[in-house]
């Protein structure tokens, strides 16, 4: 789902609505390629947001706060010189492309009323702000293209303004009889192509949905499509068309089971049952939201990809000593063989000579006779004894090998549960107390930062059932520990997902029996804050926090248990309010 033809339609409509008529009072550039815009109308103060940045290009009203340097960067200056005071007299989309075009009228020098176009192309990389005067002539732009850079299009001052190239796509408003739209989808193998590869300003998912609403898949093709399919197809899309024409957006915002982000619409789409669709009545408010939301995850994954890199390079180092502790064990598993030579050997010594090299004795645990290889520089009980100690060494290597197995397994399951962690930190206060946590376990060393006012801790999540029932999720390793060691009482209830790195969850019954729904509630919310969270079933244990055992010098989050059920059950969060 991107920002696609139709989400610009939304947009200059809302912008339509809103700013058309309105005066500019301020203009400000927080970033090299990215403009706020400060206008009224109608007694209503508005910021018009354009950022050319090409991970996130757009054009929309915004509410976000942002910071401006001291000096104003020269394309400022030149917007300030121009569209000051200026007054929106319209807004357009030219033929249904990912451009906007404000159309300004403002004073010039002399006093004569003049119009300039502030153009942004919203076109990934190439995506630019541009102002033009009536001449058809830049002016300035964020980004200047030489013909040494494109050969295509140049976009620098004092050179006309043309359009980007087209693709030769036709404009979606114009496709207005059943004729043109066949002449295009059959230019296409498959029907989903030929909606979104022929017309401009469809992405993929709209073209899906429309072959979704038509009952037809998006990878039948056309040519096989008898007159009852395309006349449903054709129907399906003129209802896209003419919500289009008479503005019947309905912005919305699709979020997953964990409350990320995965894309937005101008409409409401049924092809995403999985995700959760959040409707929005501005498409200003829901690109506010998605950007920002977008911005928190990135900025959160390149925050913690030093700490996602020194879990990598613990676990793979703990992989590989596994495997080298196994192979071990593997080895040292052939111990007995040694006793038992050393047994037989004791048990035939009158018949064993010095300087033998081997000796064939009867093996009375197989009822077979066995060869067993001397030293012809030892005794008969020496060559015994040589058996015993190497049997004696492998077993206390077998011993301490078991212990090495289990604190690297235990190791493994450890960072398993920061990297899970990790994966889905939200805020920049859990990632300081994760690092906190990998300084404590020995992991990094800690940082001095000078200057730096302590962080408000972060607290765990708080949920309430229907029931009344308070239920606390810990977000990291020393939360989790918190909660089963310090903040649960002994008849409060914890729950964890079985053999899986996840959350603790403590449920407080102060003093009241859990009902079924509960417990059934507590266990789902387990599982949906665990590694095992995508699987349709996970098994879950819970138990009285007073069964709980936290051995000495274990590692933040394990605790251990020999009483407790299990309950299997689907991961989720219904019907549970999340207290702030």
């Amino acid at each position: 789902m991107a920002l696609d033809g139709s989400v610009v339609a939304c947009i200059v409509k809302e912008l339509s609505d809103t700013i058309v008529g309105g005066q500019i009072n301020k203009i400000a550039q927080p970033e090299k390629d990215e403009l706020i815009i400060n206008i009224r109308n109608n007694r209503t103060n508005y910021r018009l947001l354009l950022t050319a940045q090409a991970n996130m290009p757009r054009i929309h009203l915004t509410a976000l706060p942002k910071s401006n340097p001291l000096t104003p960067p020269n394309f400022c200056m030149l917007m300030r010189k121009y569209l000051s005071s200026g007054r929106i007299i319209a807004i357009e989309q030219p033929d249904f492309e990912r451009i906007v075009v404000l159309h300004i009228e403002h004073l010039d020098e002399m006093g004569d009323r003049q119009v300039k176009r502030l153009i942004i192309e919203i076109m990934g990389r190439h995506s630019n702000i541009m102002l033009v005067n009536h001449e058809d002539t830049v002016l300035e732009s964020v980004r200047h293209v030489s013909h040494q850079q494109s050969s295509v299009r140049e976009v620098f001052p004092g050179r006309p303004y043309s359009m980007p190239p087209g693709q030769g796509k036709a404009n979606p408003l114009e496709v207005d009889s059943m004729e043109k739209f066949k002449s295009l989808i059959m230019q296409q193998f498959t029907l989903i192509k030929g909606i979104y590869l022929t017309m401009t300003g469809i992405s993929p998912q709209l073209a899906e949905s429309i072959c979704y609403d038509a009952s037809l898949l998006g990878d039948a093709v056309p040519e096989e499509l008898d007159d009852e399919a395309m006349d449903r197809c054709y129907l399906s899309f003129s209802r896209f068309r003419d919500k289009l024409l008479e503005g019947q957006y309905a912005p919305t915002l699709y979020l997953d089971d964990k409350s990320q982000v995965r894309g937005f619409s101008a409409f409401s789409l049924d092809i995403y049952p999985e995700y959760t669709a959040k409707p929005y009545n501005s498409i200003s408010a829901l690109l506010d939201d998605y950007y920002e939301m977008q911005s928190i995850q990135a900025r959160m994954s390149q925050k913690s990809s030093d700490l996602r890199r020194l879990i990598q390079n613990n676990l793979d180092r703990c992989y590989k000593k596994l495997d080298l502790q196994l192979l071990q064990m593997k080895d040292a598993g052939n111990l007995e063989k040694f006793r038992i030579r050393g047994e037989l050997i004791h048990s035939h010594l009158y018949e064993i000579k010095q300087g033998m090299k081997e000796v064939t004795v009867f093996n009375y645990y197989t009822n077979e006779n066995m060869t067993i290889p001397l030293d012809e520089q030892l005794t008969p009980a020496k060559n015994a004894e040589r058996y015993y100690d190497k049997y004696n060494k492998k077993k206390r290597t077998l011993e301490a090998l078991e212990i090495h197995i289990e604190h690297t397994k235990a190791e493994i399951e450890y960072l398993k549960s920061v990297q899970y962690s990790l994966i889905h930190a939200t805020e920049e206060n859990v990632l300081t107390d994760i690092r906190t946590e990998l300084v404590e376990s020995g992991y990094m060393k800690a940082r001095k930062l000078k200057g730096r006012k302590a962080e408000e801790k972060t607290k765990p999540y708080h949920y309430v059932s229907p029931d009344g029932f308070h239920m606390y999720v810990g977000k990291n390793n020393l939360q989790n520990d918190y909660l089963s060691t310090k903040f649960a009482s002994g008849n409060d209830w914890w729950f964890h997902a079985k053999e899986v790195p996840g959350s603790h969850v403590i449920v407080k019954t102060e003093g009241r029996e859990l009902t079924d729904r509960a417990y059934e509630e507590a266990a789902a919310l387990a599982a949906y804050y665990s590694q095992a969270s995508e699987s349709q079933k996970v098994t879950v244990d819970y138990t009285l926090k007073k069964n709980l055992k936290k051995p000495n010098a274990s590692a933040p989050g394990y605790v251990i248990y020999h009483t407790n059920y299990s309950m299997h059950i689907a991961p989720n969060i219904e019907g549970l309010e999340l207290i702030p």
